[in-house]
């Protein structure tokens, strides 16, 4: 059971530190810095718990593996970079988005990616 917990604590703590969404094979390269025979089987149960506590959330881009990033930040949007593949948070939200919803229909929320490359990539 100790072996699990200081799984689970050395992927929250990588977590914790991200600034971006990671995929589960980022959060194992970063994790296994502390916990060196951790494997990807555990780094995806522990994120599907961490999700289901509510502590994380699944990012989606469309033909893509998810990825995660943790609850409780301010709105924001994100860049996908189609030369790493790194995914970046981008502050804030573009403003008249309400404005796109057709008549009589209810806006629950948004998505707004954005595609092109990072400065390590240009």
């Amino acid at each position: 059971m100790e072996r699990n917990t200081r799984q689970r604590e050395a992927i929250e703590a990588v977590m914790a530190r991200t600034q971006r969404p990671l995929e589960p094979a980022e959060v194992l390269a970063k994790a296994k810095k502390s916990v060196p025979r951790l494997g990807i089987a555990t780094v995806y149960r522990a994120l599907k718990l961490l999700v289901e506590e509510g502590k994380l959330k699944r990012v989606e881009l469309p033909g893509q593996i998810a990825r995660y990033e943790r609850t409780g930040l301010a709105h924001h949007h994100h860049f996908h970079c189609r030369g790493c593949g790194k995914v970046f948070d981008i502050p804030g939200c573009p403003d008249g988005l309400r404005r796109l919803t057709p008549r009589g229909f209810k806006l629950e929320g948004h998505e707004v990616m954005l595609y092109g490359t990072c400065p390590e990539c240009r």
